[in-house]
């Protein structure tokens, strides 16, 4: 994975959201895709199913466990994404957590500009793009903060207004933890692993969650580029709240972008590079993008659990076999990770260069 260029933090371009406020009627050349990369509103757009539907509460109780876990493999054989309902996770929470966040976007430039990404720990709010100079923008704003393990907190580093947000994102982040701990496990029994095996791999106690707030501001142009181009999540298990009353979320499927209809009050799950490798691509981490709009802004919160990021992570000895051999490179999350903030969001080709050549 070497590179000659920078493993420097990426360039931070402040304000989509003042930007689409302004009025502008064009977008800035930073943000438009070559031809061949743009939304295709005609076509894929269009295409609107149904992911898969996993019930928590059917993984979770010994009369229906055995059916829902065969569906939760199934999913993440085929698909790599999934909707979880009947999770647990408090739902009044859920919502308080999205709209405080949305409160926080509302603020004024100068206060969200107190923010600027550390340069060592990322956390922050900007717009973040590749450090490459050949890499395109995106239209939307994040903020980006880590949640656990809990000494990694720093929570003057987390927006103080409004001011129920950092009680907000502890009690919502420790929920989902549990939550991610628990699906984590069902991953690992269904590859035929020890329980514990994944969340092992990932650090254990030392498994890292980060937390990412995403604000896509209306688009003039919305034809000319995307919220987030087209990307696989490079860590382990992602879990979104999706903007429930504006679509956006596309999946790839084969040669098509499916537009994913949102069960309200769900978790989108999707799983990451790193559990495709520890898997052995048993199980598939998904590229997928979200398209903008010139009507309406939409807003999305993510919790990423990763692997911790000094340790190695490889196929599992116990999915190697003589007719499946190892089908990555060892390597640690935080040099993958390195890898791709240079390079920024490029489908899955990252993946594909810690493929083995059997």
């Amino acid at each position: 994975m070497a590179t000659s260029e920078s493993l420097s933090s990426p360039k931070v371009v402040f304000g989509v959201q003042h930007l689409s406020e302004s009025g502008i009627q064009k977008i800035p050349e930073v943000f438009v895709r070559p031809p061949s990369e743009r939304p295709n509103f005609k076509g894929d757009a269009d295409v609107v199913v149904e992911i898969p539907v996993i019930d928590m509460s059917e993984l979770l109780h010994s009369s229906t466990k055995e059916k829902a876990m065969a569906m939760l493999d199934k999913a993440c054989k085929e698909w790599g994404f999934f909707q979880l309902v009947n999770h647990g996770v408090n739902s009044e929470l859920m919502s308080r957590m999205r709209e405080t966040w949305i409160d926080f976007f509302k603020l004024s430039v100068e206060e969200k500009r107190k923010y600027a990404p550390d340069p060592i720990t990322n956390e922050g709010y900007g717009s973040r793009v590749g450090v490459s100079k050949k890499q395109t923008s995106d239209w939307g704003d994040y903020f980006f903060l880590h949640c656990f393990p809990e000494k990694a907190r720093n929570q003057e580093k987390w927006p103080s207004l409004p001011p129920s947000l950092r009680e907000l994102i502890v009690e919502y982040s420790e929920q989902v933890y549990k939550l991610s701990q628990t699906i984590l496990k069902m991953f690992s029994i269904n590859l035929g692993l020890e329980e514990s095996y994944i969340p092992d791999a990932f650090g254990g106690d030392e498994l890292v969650a980060s937390m990412q707030a995403n604000y896509f501001p209306k688009c003039p142009q919305p034809d000319l580029t995307f919220g987030l181009s087209r990307h696989s999540d490079p860590g382990g298990v992602t879990f979104l709240i999706p903007d429930y009353n504006v679509k956006g979320l596309q999946v790839r499927r084969g040669d098509k972008w499916i537009t994913i209809n949102p069960i309200n009050g769900a978790f989108i799950v999707n799983l990451g590079d790193k559990l495709e490798i520890i898997s052995n691509a048993i199980y598939k981490s998904v590229e997928h993008r979200v398209f903008v709009n010139s009507l309406q802004e939409r807003f999305s919160l993510v919790i990423f659990f990763n692997p911790k990021y000094d340790v190695v992570n490889k196929p599992a000895d116990e999915l190697v076999t003589e007719d499946r051999p190892a089908l990555y490179l060892p390597t640690t999350f935080q040099d993958y990770k390195k890898y791709i903030m240079i390079k920024g969001a490029q489908g899955k080709s990252e993946l594909q260069v810690l493929q083995k050549k059997n």
